[in-house]
């Protein structure tokens, strides 16, 4: 079954030059596994397009039952330079909410 991601996660982003990043967590602890089978750099990559340039990196946190993702070349040259409405990376998270994960 297909569903949203917000569906058993939340997101906070921001960014720090041209690397945006995205915290995904899980609601509840059952669904940590599923964020980690279903929230992959490669989905990211073809979820977000070209609108991220470079590499996505992912970052696990059990403990906290979160991912962290950095999206390298995400801003059109960062906060300071870009032409971006969103030069800062905080829509990142709320976007990637959108994405369908599977359940099974």
């Amino acid at each position: 079954m297909l569903v949203p991601l917000g569906q058993i996660a939340h997101t906070r982003s921001g960014d720090k030059g041209d690397t945006a990043n995205i915290g995904v967590i899980a609601f509840k602890p059952e669904h940590y596994p599923v964020l980690i089978r279903e929230v992959t750099p490669e989905r990211l990559k073809t979820f977000f397009g070209d609108s991220v340039q470079g590499d996505i990196e992912r970052f696990e946190l059990p403990n906290l039952g979160a991912l962290n993702f950095l999206l390298h070349g995400a801003l059109g040259g960062g906060g300071t330079v870009s032409l971006r409405i969103d030069a800062q990376g905080k829509t990142y998270g709320a976007a990637l909410l959108r994405m369908e994960i599977s359940l099974d």
